[in-house]
């Protein structure tokens, strides 16, 4: 649809614009979510040695004292397990799988645990929160992302609490004041950054659990070994038992807690929770309600971040396999097509034509049209349609009268009218379509016209170029023209479904033309629409590639913006209009059965996931494997690569404009998606658009071979 004479005017910026820039916040949200749960986001430390100046020593009635530490209100006291007690604890958890195996090993002895739990795996799993409160057991805090709360920042710390207790709270309908840091060891193991941390845990309500000495060795495999190396012989010290239940191969645990418990319980053991150990009252009290509430959404974002990121995840795949498949496929059609179209359409066809030329406002830019035809030696009549320009165009074309050239003016009424008046006053059985600003080469009517000796043919179109290729922009739509436009052409071609016959430079039959009742305006894509009816009707519709016309592109981004609306809009336009053409059948069903699902499937429904894709990308740059995401951009930039140096060589362009294809990939994209929203929002809606001259500078003037290559 090059070169079209009116662009549609762009709604402005309303609603949709705005749930669209929410909606990519809420998807980023998301993401940042799913990386904090997974460690992909924000970890700070992994327990390592910390710094120790600015932090107050370690009292050394903590140091040297039990495994429970309370620093709430300034305390500075510590607990120890009493004699005969056991106070079994978990870490890590909860898992889907070795919690619930933990609970039922814990429920056929009838003995109480803590569980510390990691809050996003929390919001991954709530129901074995629930299930572990209904046991009798109790929860404690073991941050929401495992983190380091010693390296933490002060500000990450509050962040660690705070968001654990909420979906606690969401899950279990309780809150907790037991704490205990990841990577935490004994008593005696800390240093000046740990203590600073468990004096914040303090500030914040919480009693902190660390280790006793040994506690980790009971998950151990041997467990009936060291509980006789760890144990005296005789009487029954107090024990704090630490395990994992997530991470790893937990059937360790499961095997030692069904060793451990029947050995302890012989020995005259009783186990408790932590707090009843200690004579503290019970960790576990409701959560206040709105805090349950609060906790329920975290809840469901965390779990929402997960079910997103694998749907994206698949979904960027199969749009990556299908984008792949239909770039191999294209290449494959195009090397058939270019084999095919070296043998002639059949005997040779000299008969003359009808060249008609709607202008509206053309007069910087249709004395070089004009110029092109007589420069192309076939033999032909011209007919321009002045659809009421109020330039000076029709003074242009007049000083061609004595050249043969016929001037229709008319009022203004749209460019399908202008070339319903000019088929009407043709008189040729083979009419030439083409905009007032472009120019043909000087075979390209010859080329154009030849496909007519098959009397199946209805239309053909043309190869239509970028002509003013200065700039950046310039370069970006000559690359689409020739690797977008003309690889899908060939396509179409060899499907025998091509659904538009570009307003640039086409050829139809008289006959068709009016088999369809002419040029249609109930679309703004009336080359497509009329095209679409053509094959529905019957005819085929070729390309052919050595017609060969220049047309002006647009030269700015705002005016790119207009045109590629109105193509967009007025396509999707086309579709529906003529969706009933699935069900047709034979030659004429091609349209509904092939290209139609083509163009619904690679020109609106993948490009719609292309601003997911670029989320998902810079979130994969910023927060994952930044190598793998550049390595993966690379590949993908590569074959877009090759396809071009092909489709150029096709084309027969030189290749050293190819140098700004990694370039569009950051600006002339986005657009493009951008322009598919917005047509998209625009035709459910149903808003009706108005026309828009798009800006003529005349910039396609020049009459050699080699036009526009510069």
């Amino acid at each position: 649809m090059a070169g079209r004479r009116r662009v549609a005017r762009a709604v402005p910026p309303r609603a949709h614009w705005f749930l669209f820039a929410v909606s990519l916040l809420l998807m980023s949200g998301m993401l940042l979510t799913y990386g904090l749960v997974h460690h992909e986001v924000g970890a700070e430390g992994a327990g390592g040695p910390h710094p120790t100046g600015g932090a107050e020593r370690v009292p050394s009635a903590i140091a040297n004292g039990g495994p429970v530490i309370d620093t709430r209100g300034g305390a500075q006291r510590s607990y120890s397990i009493p004699a005969g007690r056991v106070a079994l604890s978990f870490d890590d958890g909860p898992d889907p799988e070795w919690t619930a195996k933990i609970l039922a090993v814990l429920k056929r002895y009838q003995v109480p645990a803590t569980f510390f739990v990691v809050g996003g795996r929390v919001a991954q799993n709530p129901g074995l929160v629930r299930a572990e409160v209904a046991a009798g057991d109790e929860v404690g805090v073991h941050t929401f992302t495992h983190t380091d709360l010693a390296s933490a920042s002060e500000w990450r710390r509050t962040f660690e609490f705070s968001r654990t207790q909420s979906v606690i709270a969401g899950a279990a309908g309780v809150s907790t004041p037991l704490l205990r840091p990841p990577y935490s060891s004994e008593p005696d193991a800390l240093d000046d950054a740990d203590w600073a941390s468990i004096q914040d845990a303090g500030a914040h309500g919480y009693l902190v659990v660390l280790a006793n000495r040994d506690s980790e060795d009971w998950q151990r495999p041997g467990v009936a070994r060291i509980v006789a190396n760890v144990l005296p012989a005789s009487g029954t010290p107090g024990l704090l038992v630490m395990m994992h239940d997530s991470g790893g191969d937990r059937s360790q645990t499961v095997a030692a807690l069904n060793v451990l418990i029947p050995m302890l319980q012989g020995r005259g053991y009783i186990f408790t929770t932590v707090t009843g150990a200690i004579g503290a009252p019970t960790a576990v009290t409701p959560a206040a309600a709105a805090q349950q509430w609060r906790g329920r959404l975290l809840v469901w974002a965390v779990q929402g971040s997960d079910l997103m990121v694998t749907a994206l995840g698949w979904t960027i795949l199969a749009a990556g396999a299908l984008s792949l498949l239909r770039l191999l496929l294209l290449l494959a059609t195009a090397h058939r097509h270019a084999r095919r179209r070296r043998k002639p359409w059949g005997p040779p066809v000299r008969e003359p034509v009808s060249v008609i030329v709607p202008a509206y406002n053309e007069e910087t830019g249709i004395e070089a049209t004009l110029l092109s035809l007589f420069n192309c030696k076939y033999p032909m009549e011209i007919i321009v349609v002045d659809d009421g320009s109020t330039d000076g165009t029709a003074a242009v074309v007049d000083r061609f009268r004595h050249m043969g050239v016929r001037l229709i003016r008319q009022a203004n009424a749209g460019k399908p009218a202008a070339l319903n008046t000019g088929i009407a006053h043709a008189r040729g059985h083979i009419l030439v379509l083409l905009d007032g600003d472009t120019v043909f080469q000087p075979d390209a009517v010859h080329h154009l016209v030849q496909p007519f000796s098959d009397p199946d043919i209805g239309a053909v179109s043309g190869n239509a170029k970028v002509g003013n290729r200065a700039g950046l922009l310039g370069r970006w739509q000559h690359i689409e023209y020739v690797v977008g436009f003309n690889l899908d052409r060939r396509f179409y071609d060899l499907a025998g479904c091509m659904p538009t016959v570009p307003g640039a430079i086409g050829a139809f039959r008289r006959e068709a033309l009016l088999d369809v009742g002419g040029v249609s305006d109930q679309t703004l894509a009336e080359d497509t629409d009329l095209t679409m009816a053509l094959l529905r009707a019957g005819w085929r519709v070729v390309y052919e590639e050595k017609a060969v016309a220049w047309t002006e592109a647009p030269a700015g981004l705002g005016q790119l913006w207009r045109q590629r609306y109105r193509w967009s809009y007025g396509t999707m336009q086309a579709m529906w209009k003529h969706r009933r053409s699935v069900f047709q059948f034979g030659g004429s069903g091609r349209l509904g059965r092939r290209a139609i699902p083509y163009l619904l499937l690679f020109q609106i429904l993948l490009p719609l996931l292309a601003p997911l894709v670029d989320v998902f990308a810079c979130y994969g740059l910023i927060f994952g494997d930044a190598a793998r995401m550049t390595a993966v951009w690379l590949g993908f930039l590569a074959v877009q690569l090759a396809a071009c140096w092909y489709a150029f060589a096709l084309d027969r362009e030189r290749r050293g404009v190819l140098w700004t294809l990694p370039l569009q990939q950051f600006v002339y994209r986005q657009l493009m998606y951008l322009v598919l929203i917005q047509s998209a929002v625009t035709a459910v809606t149903g808003t009706r658009l108005r026309w828009q001259r798009m800006e003529r500078r005349g910039l396609v003037t020049a009459l050699d071979g080699d036009r526009g290559r510069a």
